[in-house]
């Protein structure tokens, strides 16, 4: 699967996003739509109608439980529709600092907006490595988590908080792995993704 992000879609837009669809492999229109329900169900409307349609779209799960069930109805199930938690880039006290309920920490709370999100409909959510054995046993083993904040040992982390290796992020369940700048900004790309493939073997 390849991953559209909001650099290449804000830059090339459907153009763009039909390129990287004819190689033909899955993608993950990564957008993470926030906003009032009415405007997030129309933008994924627009999102869904791209050919082909994506297999992954997402939002932001603390657009609430209106925004969610208006995100789910939009797709209806013609892509896998989940929710970003909290950002791989966000410690406690950055959530805390944006007013979020300072008695949770970002796991804690982590679970909770997945478990809004089941409650509304979607089939998963996007959360950091920590949180995926917390979020299956809260929403059960088929509620897909995909999973940045993805580093292989001795990577360097950048602005990514909450990581961990590839290995150790599928033992723990992630059934999705995102993994983006130790890939692109590698000198040899497709030798860094052998490399990472590798080191999730056995």
């Amino acid at each position: 699967m390849a991953k559209v992000g909001m650099e290449l879609f804000y830059r090339a837009g459907r153009a763009g996003y039909e390129q990287v669809a004819a190689q033909g492999v899955p993608l993950f229109l990564d957008l993470k739509l926030h906003d009032i329900p009415n405007t997030v169900a129309q933008g994924l409307t627009s999102l869904i109608s791209l050919v082909p349609a994506p297999a992954i779209v997402n939002v932001h799960a603390s657009g609430g439980p209106a925004m969610l069930e208006a995100a789910a109805g939009a797709v209806g199930g013609k892509a896998k529709l989940i929710a970003v938690t909290i950002l791989t880039s966000l410690s406690d006290s950055d959530i805390h600092a944006a007013g979020f309920d300072p008695a949770s920490d970002t796991a804690e709370t982590a679970v909770k907006l997945a478990q809004l999100s089941k409650q509304s409909g979607l089939d998963g959510v996007v959360c950091s490595p920590h949180d995926i054995a917390a979020i299956k046993a809260a929403c059960g083993a088929d509620f897909m988590t995909v999973v940045p904040g993805v580093r292989p040992a001795g990577a360097d982390v950048q602005d990514q908080k909450r990581i961990a290796t590839p290995r150790t992020a599928r033992a723990d369940g992630a059934d999705v792995l995102v993994i983006g700048r130790p890939i692109t900004q590698a000198d040899d790309p497709v030798a860094a993704a052998a490399a990472i493939a590798a080191s999730m073997e056995g």
